[in-house]
């Protein structure tokens, strides 16, 4: 996979490019911010985001679906970041996209401590049951063609099971946190188009308030209460554990809200089996992160990292077996 510079995605877009420039953040994608000039002479800030090993994992959504699935959203009025080009195989680059370039704050310790986005964060959690409420309202045939997984709760619940397996590591808390699963398993079809990846760290966030969802990496089809626990998990509050929407909020006015925007009625023990789901998800990908990097499949120090956060999930699904919630 070559190495973008201004010369390649010059020639991608069609207009002239001054720097290229890696951003950090994000363990599945290489990002780049692009700097452009559009014919007119005004600037053209972009954003190429790439698979950070040049392909997507087998099972995993193509970037070029991907891009369509945000263009959908963008066509919808959803809070997404236009695409510009998809990249074609003999472009060089691998899986990725261009995209518009928003302005903004992608860092949630940031948008999340500092006292400038303090207006941002009193009016977020009604902002993103709103992006919920409207993304899980969406008819789920504007994604046909696009290879978006599909799974029922118990498919889903056994798919990650068997990912856990795979990796030969015993960890006690993940075999109770699957028991405790499968004993509340309310088998459900897949009915609506899913974000998979919805929280803090996934937004740009503006002073005011949000400016548009990132990475749609995870998106499929599912269950919309699954996009509700992931964002409420411990791992996404950033430190802030005592707002359990994203580290901004509360459940009570995330559900309310969501049910106000056309969301539909929120189960509230099915939201709480979703986002102890959620946090073993996230234990489980810092396996696979873990073992990336030990295995040599992509060795990173950003992974190794991630990977030695499985006994803070741990530490999180002991105290929500126990209390409930955390």
């Amino acid at each position: 996979m070559a190495t973008p510079t201004p010369d390649i995605v010059s020639a991608l877009i069609g207009a002239p490019v001054s720097r290229v420039e890696q951003l950090s953040g994000g363990a599945s994608s290489a990002t780049f911010a692009v700097d452009a000039t559009k014919p007119d002479g005004t600037a053209w800030p972009l954003i190429l985001q790439c698979a950070a090993t040049g392909s997507v994992p087998e099972g995993g959504l193509p970037r070029a679906d991907q891009a369509r699935l945000q263009q959908i959203a963008f066509a919808h009025g959803l809070p997404v970041a236009e695409v510009v080009r998809v990249l074609a195989p003999e472009d060089g680059l691998g899986e990725g996209f261009i995209m518009a370039r928003l302005p903004g704050e992608a860092l949630a310790p940031k948008w999340l401590k500092l006292p400038d986005y303090a207006p941002a964060r009193a009016v977020l959690t009604e902002q993103c049951a709103s992006v919920l409420a409207r993304l899980h309202g969406l008819p789920v045939d504007l994604a046909s063609g696009l290879a978006l997984p599909r799974a029922s709760t118990a498919e889903s619940l056994q798919r990650m099971f068997a990912n856990y397996r795979r990796f030969g590591v015993d960890s006690p808390v993940f075999d109770l946190a699957f028991a405790w699963l499968r004993e509340r398993l309310e088998d459900r079809p897949a009915t609506c188009i899913v974000h998979g990846d919805f929280r803090s760290g996934n937004f740009l966030v503006a002073p005011d308030g949000l400016v548009a969802v990132l990475d749609w990496e995870l998106a499929h089809i599912g269950d919309g209460h699954e996009d509700l626990g992931w964002l409420c998990c411990n791992a996404w509050r950033f430190g802030v554990w005592d707002k359990p929407v994203g580290g901004f909020g509360a459940r009570d006015a995330l559900f309310a809200a969501y049910e106000a925007a056309g969301g539909g009625a929120v189960d509230r023990d099915r939201a709480a089996f979703w986002e102890l789901y959620g946090t073993l998800k996230w234990g489980i990908a810092c396996l696979q992160l873990g073992d990336d990097h030990v295995s040599g499949r992509l060795r990173n120090v950003e992974r190794a990292a991630i990977g030695r956060r499985v006994s803070e999930v741990e530490l999180d699904l002991m105290h929500m077996l126990k209390f409930g919630s955390v």
